[in-house]
């Protein structure tokens, strides 16, 4: 049963940061998760701050960088069916792609992906956890097959955006408004780690709103690519995904960037595959090394110790096809 709250569909970002401020409300955007949230007790809300009519929030242009500018508001299926998503920065056009089912990729936003919430059962259940303001992670010792392997201590949730390691991987900025002012933040720290505060899956405060997101210009020889497995091909969220942004001189990869997704509390950066990767041609030998090194200090739980595996796996076959 839904509980009551009040409902309002404001026409500018200003009014809608106005009502954040007045009232104790919560942003609807395309309303996937909320609405379901909303439905199982895991939140309540006063009032639905819905931004459904602000056109500023919507759409795919140009940014004043040369980049790519992506309003929070923007459907999924619009960002994987971008033309120039799809020929510059092909890992957002792969994760956007894999996001649900369709109708789900109508309705639901690229903000709403980056902001939604764990699908951890004990948080979905009636359990008192660490991220509803319990003292007790349940997961912890209870079923963990989909939990964290990194990052994990206190709560071991995994952040079940797929939007969001490809985003971190091509180096996006996450746009913030509230407060009377704005500011930027890399996607790869918008995303909340659950040692610093395990009731937040991201830095937004009550006030403030995701209103873009911000790709940077492509660099010369940039080649991305994202991939999932997950157990049922049409609908689920990732067991274990990566995301690589490499960039390529001639076949040797002079920068690379690693995403895993699946694994943490937000997207978990692979450092020991960059390093291995960086400087080196995508031969078997380097393949190897850097899908040993991606899940180097995993620390698995009773139950997904298998996830350690996935991911060797998974990064090699990834890297494989990029070479």
């Amino acid at each position: 049963m839904f509980p009551r709250f009040s409902h309002a569909r404001p026409t500018d970002l200003q009014a809608a940061l106005a009502l954040l401020e007045q009232a104790s409300g919560r942003i609807h955007a395309g309303g996937t998760d909320l609405l379901g949230c909303l439905h199982d007790g895991v939140l309540t809300a006063d009032t639905l701050v819905s931004l459904s009519n602000i056109a500023e929030l919507k759409g795919i242009s140009p940014s004043t960088e040369n980049g790519l500018r992506i309003g929070a508001m923007t459907p999924i299926g619009a960002v994987a069916a971008h033309a120039g998503i799809r020929s510059t920065y092909s890992a957002l056009a792969q994760a956007a792609s894999v996001v649900a089912n369709p109708p789900l990729r109508s309705q639901g936003t690229l903000g709403g992906n980056l902001c939604q919430k764990t699908r951890c059962w004990y948080y979905r259940g009636d359990f008192p956890c660490l991220r509803k303001g319990g003292d007790h992670c349940f997961a912890f010792e209870g079923e963990n097959q989909h939990h964290a392997i990194f990052g994990g201590e206190g709560c071991y949730m995994v952040h079940p955006s797929d939007t969001a390691p490809a985003l971190a991987a091509l180096g996006a900025t996450c746009r913030i408004s509230g407060g009377g002012s704005s500011r930027s933040v890399p996607v790869d720290q918008f995303l909340m780690p659950a040692l610093v505060d395990p009731q937040r899956e991201t830095v937004l405060e009550p006030t403030e709103i995701l209103t873009e997101i911000l790709l940077p210009p492509a660099p010369p020889g940039l080649r991305s690519s994202y991939r999932k497995i997950r157990s049922r091909q049409a609908w689920d969220f990732a067991l274990a995904g990566v995301a690589l942004a490499l960039q390529f001189d001639g076949n040797v990869v002079r920068s690379a960037r690693v995403f895993l997704s699946g694994a943490a509390p937000m997207p978990w950066r692979a450092q020991g595959a960059e390093a291995v990767i960086t400087g080196n041609s995508l031969n078997a030998q380097t393949i190897t090394k850097a899908a040993a090194a991606a899940v180097e200090g995993a620390e698995p739980l009773q139950h997904n110790g298998a996830k350690v595996a996935l991911f060797e796996g998974l990064v090699a076959e990834s890297l494989e096809t990029m070479g």
